[in-house]
């Protein structure tokens, strides 16, 4: 059997949420919008499955919208605060109609680099991209000093998907809010602040009320669930705007039109509700394995192998660990297809596995590192023995040119 370290691409379903989409399928397939028994029933199980996602973020139900995955909430959250700026704007004597700006970073998900260069190229919006250190991690004072009158939001990530460098997202929202105190003495618009928990979400604890974010995203088949999603935003019906961004009937209160996917929202919920039990239990095995998979890297290649973005004084996700080989003339993408039995990736799966990570030169690795760069991301049952065979595939894979 293949050895699958791509936990960050994707993840297996656990058996209790395959058991609740079953059920979900068999005995909630009514309409949940109808207003009689089926319809009921669906819709219970959805405002079930609200709750249990609320409960593992310390959120509040009301204020998770359930989308179509990462993707979409990501596009939500970025359309919704260039919209309300724009509706503020219209109503401001002194703003002269210049475009909303928006801050992030350039080692973001397409999912947000995407929107923002849409809209920039429509000249809608204008973007500043700040370089994260050579750690892989931003400084907070650098993302504050490029705020500008006309911000409207700044969105970082929470965690990484490459490297699972862990951004310092509460420090930064500190300094937002002290931001937005002086910008309402200004009669400026107040800064929305989003993040992208995708990666985060399943291997270390997630408290909006830690972080005070304004929007959160959340990806399920990042942590043993569906591929659905949601957005969080913080007082949705009242301090947060939340604009639709698809048009249709009224599901979702209106924020997200559609008649909802009771089955995967069940199976979300369960997804929910194991990480909420669960947390810790994952957490060290993934420290654990995490540790053992470095130790067993350096026994076998020595000072050859290089762990990117591996600093002490950052904090990463634990069952992440970004690698690259020194000595070799091979692509990490030609490595992994030498390999017999490891499953792996270069990077996020929706870009090209022969090109060197942009994401790591943005985060300070040199060219010459990211070409043989391998993201390796450990799962709930990954073993001792997993990571044993996989270091003993790739030494032979990174041997291979040489015979």
């Amino acid at each position: 059997m293949p050895v699958y370290l791509d936990y960050n691409s994707t993840t297996p379903l656990e058996d209790s949420v395959i058991d609740a989409i079953k059920t979900a399928l068999q005995d909630e397939w009514g309409n949940p919008s109808s207003k009689h028994t089926y319809g009921n029933v669906a819709r219970s199980s959805i405002e079930k499955a609200r709750r249990s996602i609320a409960q593992m973020i310390n959120g509040r139900d009301k204020d998770i919208i359930f989308t179509s995955g990462g993707t979409e909430a990501n596009n939500v959250a970025i359309f919704s605060a260039v919209q309300s700026y724009n509706n503020w704007a219209r109503k401001q004597k002194n703003v002269n109609n210049k475009k909303p700006h928006v801050i992030t970073t350039d080692v973001e998900h397409d999912a947000i680099l995407l929107p923002l260069q849409h809209l920039k190229s429509k000249g809608e919006i204008d973007v500043t991209y700040v370089s994260a250190a050579p750690t892989g991690c931003i400084n907070v004072m650098d993302v504050i000093s490029k705020i500008k009158p006309t911000t409207c939001m700044i969105t970082i990530m929470l965690a990484n998907n490459e490297t699972g460098v862990i951004m310092p997202i509460g420090e930064l929202a500190r300094s937002i809010n002290e931001a937005n105190q002086e910008r309402v003495k200004k009669d400026l618009f107040k800064i929305l602040f989003h993040t992208d928990a995708a990666q985060a979400i399943g291997k270390v604890p997630v408290d909006v009320n830690e972080i005070k974010v304004d929007y959160l995203t959340i990806v399920g088949h990042k942590f043993y669930g569906p591929r659905i999603g949601c957005i969080y935003a913080r007082d949705v019906e009242g301090d947060t705007p939340l604009y639709p961004i698809i048009f249709g009937g009224g599901q979702e209160r209106g924020f997200r039109p559609g008649t909802e996917n009771t089955a995967m929202i069940a199976g979300l919920g369960k997804a929910a509700e194991l990480v909420t039990e669960n947390l810790d239990e994952y957490m060290e095995h993934f420290f654990s394995m995490k540790e053992y998979l470095m130790h067993t890297l350096r026994d076998n290649f020595g000072s050859n192998v290089v762990f990117n973005c591996h600093d002490k004084d950052v904090k990463a996700l634990p069952n992440t660990c970004n690698i690259s080989f020194r000595g070799t003339s091979l692509t990490g993408g030609e490595i992994l297809e030498k390999c017999e039995r490891i499953v792996a990736s270069i990077g996020a799966a929706c870009h090209s596995q022969n090109k060197p990570s942009a994401i790591l030169m943005a985060s300070g690795v040199p060219s010459e590192l990211a070409r043989t760069a391998i993201r390796l991301s450990i799962g709930r049952g990954t073993s001792k023995e997993d990571i044993e065979t996989a270091v003993a595939d790739l030494k032979q894979a990174v041997n291979s040119h040489k015979n």
